[in-house]
């Protein structure tokens, strides 16, 4: 697996980063790979079949001046930001392997992604619901995940300095909530991990294996997506 570490200052080129690298690995052209970045700026992201007047604050994020942005892939909306470290995966899928289903996949992912993390905190860790990662019960990494026919797109993001309270601010309590959050407002159910990002970047890569930097970035394809895609109204409000 070859390893990426790149951060755009567009919020709608970082989304179509995992894109691109989804689609170039499905069309034979590309390799998998693990993808780290870190945006500079608060970005709300909704998930694919979001309702964004449901899920997000749109009068407090023009109000902000914070964008919103929807990826391809489900779950729910998040706030990144500064002090948050996303990862995208991309792998590829076998009939008989641990990533056919679903559920299997979640499963799969999250325990390998555990391991990585579980020496570099004294904190209790596990796997809450579907896609979530907790520490002590409290949420610290959301994940979703994008199938096509031969490849996944596995990706999320963990919060480490983020600045929890505008979460509050930016996003209404969920439609939709796991079990164990027991309607939990956002201020209690949402944490940061305080691990530096370059120690869980070196972790990760050693337990998905990815040493060798992703030599051909799919420029072209990203801001292909960026400017006729992910930053358009249409895609955006279109729910």
């Amino acid at each position: 697996m070859k390893v990426l570490d790149l951060t755009f200052a567009s919020p709608y080129h970082n989304i179509a980063c995992d894109e691109a690298l989804l689609l170039e690995c499905e069309s034979g052209a590309g390799e998998p790979v693990l993808r780290f970045w870190e945006p500079e700026t608060p970005v709300v992201v909704i998930g694919r079949s979001n309702k964004i007047k449901t899920e997000a604050d749109l009068e407090a994020c023009q109000r902000l001046g914070v964008p919103v942005a929807r990826r391809s892939s489900g779950g729910g909306a998040i706030v990144n930001g500064p002090g948050c470290l996303n990862y995208a995966l991309v792998l590829p899928m076998d009939d008989d392997g641990p990533l056919a289903k679903i559920d299997r996949t979640y499963e799969y992912v999250l325990e390998r992604n555990l391991n990585a993390l579980r020496d570099l905190t004294g904190a209790r860790l596990q796997r809450s619901g579907v896609s979530d990662l907790t520490a002590g019960g409290l949420k610290f990494s959301g994940n979703s995940q994008r199938r096509k026919r031969r490849f996944v797109l596995f990706h999320g993001t963990l919060l480490l300095n983020f600045a929890l309270p505008i979460v509050e601010t930016l996003l209404p309590m969920p439609s939709d909530q796991p079990a164990y959050r027991n309607h939990r407002p956002h201020r209690d159910f949402i944490v940061n991990l305080p691990v530096p990002a370059p120690r869980i970047k070196k972790r990760m890569m050693e337990e998905w294996n990815a040493r060798e930097p992703l030599e051909t970035v799919p420029l072209s394809r990203i801001d292909e997506l960026a400017e006729k895609q992910f930053s358009q109204d249409e895609w955006i409000y279109q729910f």
